[in-house]
């Protein structure tokens, strides 16, 4: 498809030109004005007059080569834009004088001359069906053009012989063209950035712009893949129709919706304001750009078959059909599949759904396969997402634990959330979540300082904070608050009071408790707070200092505020954070945080008084004194507070999960152990949990000497089963049992496992921090603070390393927020007492070495 100032093939004399002589030719209608006439026509809009524009045009083309005394063996061809009968009213004529034998050298000006004295814009060349080929095969954008030539005038059989052989070149081509088609379509996104974020967006090349669609159909034209179609053709238009109304608004030939047309081109369209114009204007490109990603990945499938690097595929790869997935396939061993969760499982670099999957029996499902796929470093299959918004049910209010925690892994991916988020949205998913998104959607931002529409920036915010969650004792708020900070934003007023409102509403419903609530709706309310006050306050001054402690009243809270402010701030653009900001804004933090350490010494997080144990955790710590062996309930958590005696798991009549309760679905199990205290408890127990692959989602260990034969260590676990069922309580057991006298080597077994896995793609996470907390943490104990990102068989390291150190495991609280680990331990030496200073040290960085 040809532009203004890319002609679709290479002229003799270049677009426009014309030699100094005019030829004598007939004389014809005037076409300039009964084209002015066509546009002023109020009946006729969109679709319809571009299409009765090019109509025109072939009548007027074909008059003037008849008039010029054409011979047989000539004809008349549109091309690009032209060709595909889409004449904006300031477009481009491309048309190629096409012939077979000997030509009058003055034939062509005799046609070329009256369009010149219309005032028409016109790209033309002069070829022979083989001199049309030839440049073609040469130069990628000729062919495109060329794919959408049309019969305008003179001989139909030379314009359908010239078609037919340049879709068969593109065909037979295709796997060296289509590489080079894409490049094409990056270099354009990197020139012009992408349509749907920015606010004088160029209609045609910015990625998502009308060039895509033209690449997404020359794409089709190869028969190896194909777009998504549903709401393609739509997207297409609407921008179409945009570019119409700009062409007639401004009386020029421009592409870029500029600031000062916006007005009246949104008033051309019947459009309620400019701001409206460009939300329809970001949401035909968002449906573009997603096609052209997803079409993209096909296209990428079916050329690594070819080359022989994937699986081998059939000939067609229709990404909206999922063509070669079917059941059969999968049961002849034809497809690889790795399980990445319940449910979900890896398949050609993408995540589909497993074969026992039940979309509307799971409503987790769409947040479980999203978390899976942007942590694994994948994207979602076409076929997937629709499946899932076609089937999956509304999340009970409020919603289940693993929602929320699937939602906040997904946040954690970082970079690796944004094609998965796009995903979710492209198909209504991320709406059906959050209906207050609706609101934010494609919302642009007019502040120069702003880069991103609010929907994005939100997201780009998210991303940010991912980065910054070893710096908070709650990764799970900074998320979700990093996601909601600007979500009143679609509402009147000040948008940080709206979003204040907004937000309490959707943690409830996200099912967070009451203290999380309050600490989300303070985020949001003074996301801008600490940054307005560092920037335009006196730093030496204490009411600036007090104005940061009255809005937070705790370390947290202002760990969370602190790292929410940096997030959003560079999330927005360079414009909004510098080397000076960021100095102004950790002082300010500092000097709050020092206030708040001096009157509030406050403890490291799950050091507060313990509970009394249970008659179960009792009765469980007896039985392991007595045997000298390992006692364990597995139940569901439901049933923690309505059982007294140890069940084996699933089956004999247990309750399921939540029943006979209302509110959130508990995630996981509750895991009771008990084990008489010798060395290395920690790490064994935590191994053995890893090997039945159980998830510890939360865990606290404690001391007790229930008959007085010795301490019992007692643990608490809340796990999951990372795919499948859980392990019958029994074979549990077994293991521990085994483990624990030294006949099951854990860390081997561990070790084969994994050197036995295909190591699949990671995503980049911040590193581990571990740190040894103040003095002020416990009197009893040394405090040692680890976080750390999430993986199978972290706790087992960390618990080797504790016992390779040769302290003792007092306390310890464990925690699992979305794919943050944040772990308490409170550490001893064998006489009970705490470490010294240089010996914690020690300890830290053996544990640091120990998770890389």
């Amino acid at each position: 498809m040809a532009t203004e100032t890319d002609p679709p093939f290479p002229l003799a004399d270049g677009p426009g030109a014309s030699p100094g002589r005019r030829p004598e030719c007939e004389e014809l209608p005037d076409y300039g004005a009964a084209r002015a006439r066509l546009l002023q026509r109020p009946d006729l809009t969109g679709s319809a007059r571009r299409t009765a524009l090019a109509a025109l045009t072939d009548d007027w083309l074909g008059g003037l080569l008849a008039a010029a005394g054409a011979p047989a063996g000539v004809a008349l061809v549109a091309v690009g834009g032209y060709g595909r009968g889409e004449l904006s009213p300031r477009s481009d004529l491309d048309v190629l004088l096409l012939h077979d034998g000997p030509l009058d050298p003055e034939l062509p000006e005799r046609i070329w001359y009256p369009v010149w004295d219309s005032g028409a814009a016109l790209d033309h060349a002069v070829r022979t069906p083989a001199e049309a080929r030839a440049v073609a095969a040469a130069d990628l954008k000729a062919q495109l053009g060329l794919l959408d030539a049309r019969h305008v005038a003179g001989d139909p059989a030379l314009t359908a012989g010239l078609r037919s052989a340049v879709l068969a070149d593109w065909r037979a081509g295709a796997a060296d063209r289509l590489p080079e088609l894409r490049e094409l379509g990056r270099e354009r996104a990197e020139r012009h950035g992408e349509l749907s974020f920015l606010l004088e967006p160029d209609l045609k090349e910015a990625r998502g712009g009308l060039r895509d669609v033209v690449a997404l159909n020359a794409i089709a034209a190869t028969w190896l893949a194909d777009a998504p179609r549903d709401g393609l053709d739509a997207a297409a238009l609407r921008l179409a129709d945009v570019r119409d109304a700009l062409h007639l608004a401004t009386g020029r030939a421009t592409e870029r919706l500029s600031l000062q047309d916006q007005d009246q081109v949104a008033e051309r369209l019947g459009v309620l304001d400019a701001d409206t114009l460009l939300r329809q204007v970001y949401e035909a490109a968002r449906t573009i750009a997603y096609a052209s990603d997803v079409t993209w990945r096909a296209v990428d499938r079916v050329l690594a078959a070819r080359a022989g690097r994937g699986r081998r595929m059939s000939r067609l790869a229709f990404p909206f059909t999922g063509a070669g997935r079917g059941a059969g396939a999968v049961a002849r061993g034809a497809v690889e599949r790795r399980p990445l969760a319940e449910g979900v499982v890896e398949q050609d670099g993408e995540a589909v759904l497993a074969q026992g999957a039940r979309p509307a029996a799971d409503p987790v499902l769409p947040l479980r396969a999203a978390a899976a796929a942007a942590q694994n470093g994948l994207t979602i299959s076409y076929a997937t997402v629709r499946r899932l918004a076609a089937e999956c049910r509304p999340l009970p209010v409020p919603w289940p634990d693993e929602a929320r925690e699937q939602l906040v892994t997904l946040l954690g991916a970082g970079e690796a959330c944004l094609p998965v988020w796009e995903a979710l949205e492209a198909e209504g998913l991320i709406t059906r979540l959050l209906p207050d998104w609706e609101r934010v959607r494609c919302r642009p931002q007019r502040n120069a300082v702003h880069r991103w529409t609010v929907d994005r920036h939100l997201v780009e915010t998210a991303v940010r904070a991912a980065a910054m969650t070893r710096r908070v004792a709650r990764p799970d708020l900074l998320l979700v608050a990093a996601l909601l900070h600007d979500i009143g934003k679609g509402w009147p007023g000040d948008h940080s009071e709206a979003g204040e409102v907004i937000v309490r509403d959707v943690a409830v419903r996200m099912g967070f408790d009451r203290e999380s609530v309050e600490t989300l709706a303070m985020l949001v309310r003074h996301h801008l707070t600490l940054v307005d006050t560092a920037t335009r306050r006196d730093p030496d001054d204490p009411a600036t200092v007090e104005a940061i402690t009255k809005v937070v009243a705790t370390l947290p809270q202002l760990e969370l505020l602190h790292a929410l402010t940096e997030a959003d701030a560079t999330a927005t653009g360079p414009a909004a954070w510098s080397r000076w900001r960021a100095s102004l804004v950790d002082g300010l933090t500092a000097r709050a945080a020092a206030q708040l350490a001096g009157g509030h010494p406050l403890p490291a997080s799950g050091s507060g008084h313990q509970e009394e144990p249970t008659a179960e955790q009792e009765r469980l710590a007896v039985e392991a004194a007595r045997t000298g062996g390992p006692a364990l309930s597995l139940l569901a958590q439901a049933e923690v507070s309505a059982r007294a005696e140890a069940p084996a798991w699933a089956g004999e009549g247990a309750a399921a999960p939540g029943a006979g309760e209302e509110g959130p679905e508990p995630m996981g199990v509750r895991l009771t152990l008990a084990v008489p205290d010798r060395p290395g408890l920690l790490g064994t127990v935590a191994g053995v949990l890893a090997l039945h692959r159980l998830t510890v989602r939360s865990a606290g260990l404690r001391e007790l000497d229930p008959i007085g034969a010795g301490p019992v260590l007692l643990l608490s676990w809340t796990v999951a089963a990372e795919f499948g069922e859980l392990p019958e309580a029994a074979r549990l057991r077994a293991d521990l049992r085994r483990a624990l006298e030294g006949s099951l080597d854990v860390s081997r077994r561990l070790a084969e496992r994994d050197a036995a896995t295909p190591r699949r793609r990671g995503i980049p996470t911040p590193p581990p921090l571990v740190a040894v907390a103040p003095a002020v943490a416990s009197a009893t104990a040394t405090v040692l603070e680890v976080r750390a990102h999430d993986a199978p068989g972290l706790l087992h390291r960390i618990g080797r390393a504790l016992d390779g150190a040769g302290v003792r495991v007092r306390t310890a609280h464990v925690s699992t927020l979305g794919a943050d680990a944040v772990d308490s331990f409170y550490l001893t030496d064998d006489a009970g007492r705490p470490l010294s200073p240089q010996r914690a040290g020690e300890v830290a960085a053996a544990v640091r070495a120990a998770l890389g």
